[in-house]
Parts: structure tokens; C-alpha cells; sequence
């Protein structure tokens, strides 16, 4: 126990003893007589112990003195009042001559309070103010005068971050606060001013004389980047600091940091079903396809967290398992056994071994092929990894009994202009023909892009502000769906626990992100200005790409809301012998030329646009053209 800890409880046992003399000598105007000193001196012991048993009993020595609130002073005064009871029941017990006055008990209860409530304020008082400018005196945080911050934001979120700074040794000093909405009226908080309404970040900061503005994690993303373009109009740097979440559970000595463009994009927190998911995922064993991708890697540390019996992590290249091993090393696996596995999804005989030696019960699919670009130039292989390696991996699960199945997809796969878009639909429509018949619940994902995920914008953009730019974009107009890789994947374990069978999921994406909007944000971020230290160049639509991307079909515009960000398609049915004989076309084609391939997936994808838009049924059997 810490020597703080061990020596608060005989400074209460001495402040007892001590108000409990004093009561004597108020209640007798000074001039206490021998007799009453020695019925004081013989129920002392009684006094201290009954109000020590109170306060052990409360716990009041392990509230933490240096974040004394209101709350804590209420509990004061409610344990002041219980040893006083005590101590007015336990007179019937005392001989005649030798109880306490009540008129002592009272003065002794206010006077108890007093004393404790100096005693926290003046702990408190010194952790917040004495202590932080000796330890900056005697050397702590760099020999720099604090840092002069403003506060995004005048609520008790922002009235608790300000405590919080206040209680250990910050490298800040809050000479300001930013009211938008109206909270405080104006006024002052502490030592710090407050600016109500809409103000002039820049003349703010100007009459505080800040060099930073101070920005709660929870604020929304559009707002972030509303105070990023006006800081850096000011010459404000912005940081990010914990939310009152993070406060109240402690956590707030976590450092002040940068701003991300994560933060740019923050929206409200998803409500999951934890229970659900922890209901379908603890206890079995689960295999992971791409694990070491952006999204299979974050499925596996969210899955593993959820206590699986067994995780199996799939995936072709070495390097990128190896990393995934290095990683879980050091993590608490809870009991989970961990597999690793270096194959390819193309290889039915090594997915039949595997499955027969882990006999995985659920299986999420992240392994493909998704750089546009390069997929048209790639065709044959975009096929045989995004259509039959899939085709390979379900059939093997069917066959295998897995209980339940998550394809991950994407936006392209939605009239799809590209190659890997139209090999992500061939993938959807394979998976809702397989479970028509099978007793595995094949289900898909489909989202948008995410943030940071290897290949995409985001890493390009900041190489490029590395080396000085310009940075490349390829349209003014051009806008995608974004979302952060850990929501993304929170959203797919929640599909998984409420999506059926032969269903399309597809998670809520928000606002579209003008990809110009995006290179400026990071410009920015970097601390530079666009244009005067970076351009940014326009290159023009690259094959397959398109101006912006769609979420949902023409005929999947109803789907229904099963979840506050997930909705699940009612898509037209498929033939199954559709799609077999479009694998045969494929396999032919892909066999023959690039060129062929790529026209017949084109020719495909065709007919599996018209059938969800409603446009045709002739490829559709009678039978199921009833049952539809």
C-alpha cells in the first residue's frame, strides 16, 4: 500500500480526537472544568472508534482525497451523522454521570465536518495548484512555462477534462473555453474565461494568448474538421484529449495527442449487442480468411476478445501470419487456442486438411484481391482468387458442417464498372445460391472503404506529403464511403450474430467524403497549407474507377433496418443454375486470354445487374420465378 494511502487514516483518527476536544472547550466557553476534561479524556476512546468504525465501514479513507467533489462532502456529512447516532444510542449504555452531552455530540458532528472538508479541499488544492508548479520549478515537464490551451466546448465534459488537467502536473494551462452552444452564457470557469456563441477562434486565441486548441474525443468529426481549417487559420495547433468516458473511468493520464484524420470521420458510438455476439462467438472455433489484412487482422484481435474456444488465422502470405504470431504473443489469449495457417483459398485439398484438422464452426471470408487498377490489368487472377477461391472456401464449408459463414464485401460490388467489383458480386451471388440448399448460414457484408487499410488513399495521401507532393487526386468531384477499420469490423461481428441466411448486409456509412476535401485535411494535419506548400493535381478517372460509389441495388432500396447501422437487403433470388453455368463460361475464359476473361466476367456481371435491378427474369427457371 502506498505511504499516502497508510498515512491518511491516522491524520482522521487525530482530527477526531482533536474536534472532539475541542467540543468541550466551545460548549464550556473555554474554560472547561477538571471534571468535564475527564469525561472527555474517558469517552475519547469510545468517540474516535465509533466515528473510525463508521468510516471504515463507508470506506470514506479510500475516496481519493485530491478529486474531492461535492459528492464526497455529502458523504461527510452523512458519515459525521451516522457516529453521531451511534454515539447518542450507545449513552444508554454508559453509567449515570459518565454519557456524553448532546450538545457535545452536535458540536463534535459540525465541527467533524468541518475539519474533514478542510482537509480534503486543502489535499485537493495543493495536487492542483502547489504541487504542479513546484514539479515545474524543480525540474518536471521540460523547464517550460505551461502551455496556454482553450477548451473545445464549455459542458461538464469540458468542466472535467479542465479538473482532471488540474489534478496531476499538466503541461497546460486553461486560460479559455469555447462555449458553441451556449452552455456557460459566458462568464469565467475556474481561472479561464469563457466565449459563448459563434466566436473568432483566431481573436480568441489572440486575447488568451493560446497556442492550442484542445479538442474532446467525443466531438463530432464534422466539427473536428471545422476547428482544424479555423486553427490552422489561426495558428492554433489542435490536440485531442479523452472524453469524459476516459475521466470517469480514469483513464484521462492518457497523453494529449495529435489529431488524426480517424477523428475527422468520428461518428456517434454504435450500440452493440455484446451479449449476442459474445453468444455466437465465445466457445467456438472460428477461422479467418486474409487475417493478415487490414480488415481479417482487426477480426481477429475483436473475435479473440470475445473468447473463442480456437481462432484460425488464414492467410497466403507468410510474412503477414508471422507478424499476426508476433503480435498475439504478447496478448492475453484467455484460454483461445491460436492456429496459423499459410495457405491459399484456391487450394481445395489444403482447405479440406485444414478444415479437417480445426473443424472451424464459423468462418468470416476477408481474403481478396481489392486494388482496382491492378485487378484491370489482372483479370484471370482477380477471378480465380475473388470468385473461385471463394467458390472453393464455401463449398468446403458446406461440406464441412460450419455453422455460419460471413463473406465481407464491398460498394463495388453494387453496378460494378471494374474488375474487382464485378468478381465481389459473382462472390455475393455464389454465396446466396449456396444457401438455398445448405444447412450452413451463408451470409455477406457490404460496406464502403476504410481508413488506412493497406493500398488505399489515406497511406498514399501522407507518402506523398512525406516527399513534399503534390498529392494526386483523381477528380474534384470524386466522393467515397469511409469508415474507421475497428467500426467496420465491430459492425461485421454484429451482422454475424443477427444476419440470416442467404441475406446482404449492409452497414450504414454515413456522409460520402469528397476525396479533395480528404487531400486538404491532411495537408492540414501535416501542419502545412495547400496550396502555398503542397499542391494538389488532378490525374483523371483510371480504368473501372467511378465518380462515386453506391451502396445498395435498385431493388434493395427498401431494406430493411435491423440494426441502427446495419440493413439487411430483400434482394431478387438467384438460379443456381444461373450462376454454374456462368462459372463454366468463366473457367473457360480465363483459360483462353485475359482479354476473354474480362469480357465474359463483364457479360455476367451484366445479367446479375439486370436480375437485381428488376430488368429481367429470363434467366431465371419457372420454379423459382414461383416461388419468387
Amino acid at each position: 500500500m502506498p505511504f499516502r494511502q497508510l498515512i491518511i487514516p491516522p491524520i482522521y483518527v487525530a482530527i477526531y480526537g482533536l474536534t472532539y476536544a475541542l467540543a468541550f472547550t466551545l460548549r464550556f466557553d473555554f474554560e472547561v472544568a477538571s471534571k468535564e476534561w475527564g469525561l472527555c479524556l474517558a469517552t475519547l476512546p469510545l468517540v474516535v472508534g465509533a466515528k473510525s468504525l463508521v468510516n471504515l465501514l463507508t470506506r470514506q479513507w479510500r475516496r481519493k482525497h485530491r478529486y474531492t467533489s461535492l459528492v464526497d462532502f455529502v458523504y461527510v456529512t452523512g458519515d459525521a451523522f451516522i457516529a453521531a447516532t451511534l454515539l447518542l444510542a450507545m449513552n444508554a449504555f454508559l453509567p449515570s454521570g459518565g454519557t456524553i452531552p448532546r450538545s457535545i455530540v452536535l458540536i463534535d458532528l459540525m465541527l467533524t465536518v468541518l475539519a474533514i472538508a478542510a482537509l480534503r479541499t486543502s489535499i485537493r488544492g495543493y495536487c492542483e495548484i502547489i504541487h504542479p508548479r513546484l514539479h515545474r520549478k524543480l525540474g518536471g515537464i521540460s523547464h517550460l512555462p505551461a502551455r496556454r490551451a482553450i477548451i473545445f466546448g464549455a459542458d461538464a465534459s469540458a468542466v472535467a477534462i479542465l479538473r482532471a488537467l488540474k489534478s496531476g502536473s499538466s503541461e497546460y494551462r486553461i486560460c479559455a473555453f469555447i462555449d458553441p452552444e451556449g452552455y456557460a452564457q459566458s462568464g469565467i470557469i475556474g481561472e479561464a474565461q469563457v466565449f459563448s456563441g459563434e466566436v473568432d477562434l483566431a481573436r480568441v486565441a489572440t486575447k488568451v494568448r493560446a497556442e492550442l486548441l484542445l479538442i474532446p474525443a467525443s466531438t463530432p468529426g464534422r466539427v473536428v474538421r471545422e476547428l482544424l481549417v479555423q486553427c490552422h487559420d489561426a495558428g492554433l495547433l489542435a490536440h485531442v484529449i479523452p472524453g469524459i468516458d476516459e475521466i470517469v473511468n480514469g483513464r484521462y493520464r492518457l497523453a494529449t495527442r495529435e489529431v488524426t484524420i480517424s477523428d475527422l470521420l468520428r461518428r456517434e458510438p454504435t450500440k452493440l449487442d455484446m451479449d449476442g455476439m459474445r453468444k455466437y462467438i465465445s466457445g467456438h472455433r472460428v477461422l479467418v480468411t486474409g487475417a493478415a489484412g487490414s480488415i481479417g487482422s482487426e477480426l481477429c484481435r475483436q473475435i479473440l476478445a470475445l473468447g473463442p474456444e480456437a481462432l484460425v488465422l488464414l492467410d497466403q502470405s507468410e510474412c503477414g501470419i508471422f507478424s499476426m504470431e508476433q503480435e498475439f504473443l504478447s496478448k492475453a489469449t484467455g484460454g483461445t487456442r491460436l492456429d496459423y495457417e499459410v495457405s491459399d483459398i484456391r487450394d481445395g485439398e489444403a482447405l479440406a486438411q485444414i478444415f479437417e484438422d480445426h473443424r472451424p464452426q464459423l468462418v468470416f471470408h476477408a481474403a481478396a484481391y481489392k486494388h482496382v487498377p491492378l485487378m484491370e490489368s489482372n483479370p484471370q487472377e482477380a477471378i480465380r482468387n475473388n470468385i473461385f477461391g471463394t467458390k472453393t472456401l464455401v463449398d468446403t464449408s458446406d461440406q464441412f458442417g460450419v455453422e455460419r459463414f460471413v463473406l465481407i464485401s464491398t460498394d463495388k460490388a453494387v453496378r460494378p464498372t471494374n474488375i474487382m467489383g464485378s468478381t465481389k458480386l459473382f462472390a455475393e451471388k455464389y454465396l446466396q445460391a449456396v444457401s438455398q440448399k445448405s444447412k450452413t448460414q451463408f451470409m455477406t457484408v457490404r460496406f464502403g472503404n476504410v481508413l488506412n487499410s493497406a493500398g488505399s488513399v489515406v497511406p498514399t495521401f501522407r507518402r506523398q506529403i512525406q516527399e513534399g507532393g503534390p498529392i494526386t487526386v483523381t477528380h474534384p468531384d470524386m466522393v467515397r464511403f469511409f469508415m474507421t477499420i475497428p467500426e467496420a469490423v465491430q459492425l461485421v461481428l454484429q451482422a454475424g450474430a443477427i444476419g440470416t441466411t442467404g441475406g446482404v448486409m449492409i452497414l450504414d456509412m454515413g456522409e460520402p467524403v469528397k476525396i479533395l476535401d480528404l487531400a486538404r485535411d491532411m495537408i492540414y494535419l501535416s501542419g502545412l497549407k495547400y496550396p502555398d506548400d503542397i499542391d494538389i493535381v488532378f490525374k483523371g478517372l483510371r480504368p473501372g474507377e467511378k465518380l462515386y460509389e453506391e451502396l445498395f441495388y435498385e431493388s434493395e432500396v427498401s431494406a430493411e433496418k435491423i440494426h441502427e447501422k446495419i440493413f439487411l437487403a430483400h434482394r431478387a433470388p438467384i438460379s443456381t443454375r444461373l450462376v454454374k453455368e456462368s462459372l463454366a463460361r468463366l473457367q473457360s475464359a480465363i483459360e483462353q486470354s485475359r482479354t476473354a476473361a474480362a469480357e465474359t466476367l463483364r457479360d455476367i456481371t451484366a445479367q446479375f445487374v439486370a436480375i437485381d435491378e428488376g430488368q429481367t427474369t429470363e434467366t431465371i427457371p419457372a420454379a423459382t420465378k414461383k416461388a419468387a
